[in-house]
């Protein structure tokens, strides 16, 4: 579910692009500093966001950025944050704890030898995530609960869309009003944080599924679309097409929940990629993965 939330690269300034790589290549670097160098296979769009969320809202201001070499490609020069604070090493923590759920999730989903990989990953993410829940046992607490309520759904007797994707809108909720810190509690504030991530949650869980959607009929793997529209190895192409667009409408409305939300937010620096990737890399996103070969499916922003 890792790779959704990501910018429309061609309608950022370059400056703009430039801090957005910025933040990725710090929190690579945050990731190796703090959890050792194989964490940083763990880098992704989505925690990088996050950092970008939990820089906008603290009072530190505009953070400052230097050039050097790419500490896994030592012969590129990058852009990077040099702050090392707790933004990225909460960023950091999270990307490591939802890693290794993810990688929990494919071992017991896939048989034994499609899950050796995921196997081995698990003797690397094992300390980094007892060290992660150490330091940030918030973010722990709130992703563990929200995969045992998933496993909870996904084994009852079919389950709708909306109940499947609760928990994980649910984890984001949660994550997004405390980035509001303890003094904005209850405020209102920290509820548009709140929907904003209650949305964003939706819609990643449901992206993820749609996108998923044929490959997890070929591996019988549980999907919320293919238990609400039947689908099996035997269905024709138009019931899974039908399955795609009935998403589609999902995605679009989820869409428009978080667009509300999103314009209260109170942001500090990078508002402009904030913005950026809610109102343009998203549908940009999910254009993509629903209509691979067919374009205007989704509404435009």
């Amino acid at each position: 579910m890792f790779g959704y939330i990501r910018p429309q690269k061609s309608e950022l300034l370059v400056r703009e692009f430039e801090e957005y790589n910025g933040i990725y290549c710090a929190l690579c670097r945050s990731l190796g500093r703090e959890y050792g160098p194989f964490a940083r296979l763990a880098l992704n769009y989505d925690c990088t966001f996050y950092a970008l969320l939990l820089f906008a809202l603290s009072s530190g201001g505009q953070p400052g950025f230097s050039k050097g070499r790419c500490v896994v490609n030592p012969l590129k020069k990058c852009f990077f944050c040099r702050e090392r604070n707790n933004s990225l090493s909460s960023a950091a923590a999270l990307t490591i704890i939802l890693a290794y759920y993810k990688v929990c999730d494919d071992v017991a989903d896939s048989g034994f030898f499609r899950s050796l990989f995921a196997r081995f990953s698990l003797l690397f993410l094992h300390h980094a995530h007892k060290k992660a829940d150490t330091r940030y046992p918030k973010l722990e607490k709130a992703v563990s609960k929200a995969m045992r309520k998933q496993q909870t759904v996904e084994i009852g007797n079919s389950p709708g869309v909306d109940l499947c994707a609760e928990p994980t809108a649910g984890m984001m909720a949660e994550l997004f009003a405390d980035a509001a810190g303890p003094e904005k509690s209850g405020t209102p504030a920290a509820q548009v944080l709140r929907e904003t991530g209650y949305c964003l949650g939706r819609w990643t869980y449901l992206i993820d599924a749609a996108d998923d959607l044929p490959k997890d009929i070929r591996r019988k793997s549980f999907n919320p679309f293919a238990v609400k529209f039947q689908l099996d190895e035997k269905s024709p192409p138009e019931a899974l097409k039908q399955a795609r667009y009935y998403a589609n409408s999902v995605l679009n409305g989820t869409l428009s929940q978080l667009d509300a939300a999103a314009d209260l937010l109170e942001l500090g620096c990078f508002e402009p990629a904030i913005r950026n990737i809610i109102f343009l890399g998203l549908p940009m996103m999910q254009r993509q993965r629903l209509f691979r070969k067919e374009n205007g499916n989704v509404r435009s922003l």
